[in-house]
């Protein structure tokens, strides 16, 4: 078969990465890609939502099935573009339609889809520029802190969680009125704050059927124990200790059956990744978020320990047989650390030469804002690469994870040095 990956990021590069294992897999193309699946496979440069552009480069290089890596094309409609043109409707595309690809593009689509279908979340309501008032009565009635979450797609920095009401009520105004995150934020989900500890659960789904892979926890902000601005992630692990078989039963029967029986009573066509991200409050899972594509960095611990034949799977997907697949899990833990570019995520420099790449052993370092320059690899975006590395705990992988940053380097070099730390 012949694979076009879509997207630029860690997560690409470990979807090319799993995706060469499979004795299926003829070529690879990634558009549009960085120094890592450079390495494995061909880079076009074609922007992911540019879909006439996709369409030419799918009928030139006789692609027979799309990976959508990220969520703008899958929000956009690309699933439906290859649907309803005769010369791609044949080609698979690993990612849901338009329709259900509102999960992700609107956080009140999200939140209406849970309520509809009982599914523990946090309680909420939404308010467009010209409710200001009724939101800022709404915030009166909640305790601190305080959750606002853009509508729409913000590139991961739509949430903000304040302590201080006046403050929450100042930032409501700059979101709304303001347009803080332009488009995103015309709309602004208000909620109540779940105390709890986080994690990742990702589901495959064909759409009638689905597979659990490996939990996850990812780390958010820029700065050790969790502090600082959020980030499209620093780190993570998998899997997550503290979701034991009692716990995850609970997610299974409370979260992810309802999700994807609601997908099917709300005819929200569906083949690919749904990655729930929940809260563990007390003994309870409740769902903070839907994404509608795998996680990034999460993707580069959940793969590596998937010991699938990734392709076979995604077959699977496409032809709705997902309930003949067994899911075979790497009893290893994975763990991954961002290095990311100095200043980021505010401003940063690009084009810092990565020194370092060829000493690395025992890890596999997943390249995300990283490209081939001049024959040397260097920096092109916040999050540089991803190192990651196996062990029989956390604490033994990711001790090799840092072992290995050790030998990298390039100019204002940063990452977190206590991923895992609240384990």
């Amino acid at each position: 078969m012949n694979i076009l990956i879509l997207g630029s990021g860690g997560r690409e590069h470990t979807f090319a990465w799993k995706i060469d294992q499979s004795p299926l897999c003829k070529n690879i193309f990634v558009a549009p890609g960085n120094s890592g699946t450079a390495q494995i496979a061909e880079n076009v440069a074609v922007s992911v939502t540019d879909f006439e552009a996709i369409k030419a480069l799918v009928l030139s290089k006789a692609i027979d099935m799309v990976v959508v890596g990220p969520e703008d094309p899958l929000v956009e409609g690309i699933h439906d573009f290859f649907l309803n043109d005769d010369a791609l409707k044949n080609v698979s595309v690993i990612g849901p339609q338009k329709a259900a690809a509102q999960l992700e593009g609107s956080k009140e689509f999200a939140k209406e889809f849970l309520f509809r279908h009982n599914i523990p979340t946090a309680a909420y309501q939404s308010f467009e520029a010209k409710d200001v008032e009724e939101g800022y009565i709404f915030l009166d009635t909640l305790k601190p802190p305080y959750v606002l979450k853009a509508d729409g797609l913000a590139a991961g920095k739509g949430v903000v969680i304040l302590n201080d009401l006046k403050e929450a009520k100042a930032e409501l105004k700059r979101m709304l009125v303001d347009a803080k995150f332009g488009k995103a934020s015309s709309k602004v989900v208000i909620e109540e704050f779940l105390d709890g500890i986080e994690l990742s659960c990702f589901v495959l789904t064909d759409g009638k059927h689905y597979k659990i892979l490996p939990t996850a926890k990812d780390y958010k902000r820029i700065g050790e124990g969790d502090t600082g601005l959020n980030t499209g992630g620093m780190g993570a692990i998998s899997p997550v200790p503290f979701a034991d078989e009692v716990f995850m039963k609970k997610i299974e029967e409370q979260i992810v059956k309802p999700t994807i029986l609601g997908l099917q009573k709300d005819n929200l066509p569906y083949k690919g990744f749904v990655f729930i991200g929940l809260i563990k409050v007390g003994d309870e899972p409740k769902v903070i978020e839907y994404n509608v594509r795998m996680g990034d960095p999460e993707t580069e611990v959940v793969l590596p320990r998937l010991k699938n034949d990734l392709l076979e799977l995604f077959q699977s997907i496409a032809n709705q047989t997902l309930n003949e697949q067994d899911i075979i899990i790497d009893e290893r833990a994975a763990t991954t650390v961002v290095l990311v570019s100095g200043g980021y995520p505010e401003d940063y420099k690009k084009g810092k030469e990565i020194i370092g790449l060829e000493k690395i052993d025992e890890s596999i370092a997943f390249h995300a804002g990283a490209e081939l320059k001049d024959g040397k690899i260097v920096t092109s975006g916040g999050r540089v690469m991803a190192i990651t590395s196996y062990g029989k705990t956390y604490q033994e992988a990711i001790k090799k994870s840092y072992q290995n940053i050790e030998k990298l380097h390039f100019d204002k070099m940063n990452y977190r040095k206590d991923i895992g730390f609240d384990l």
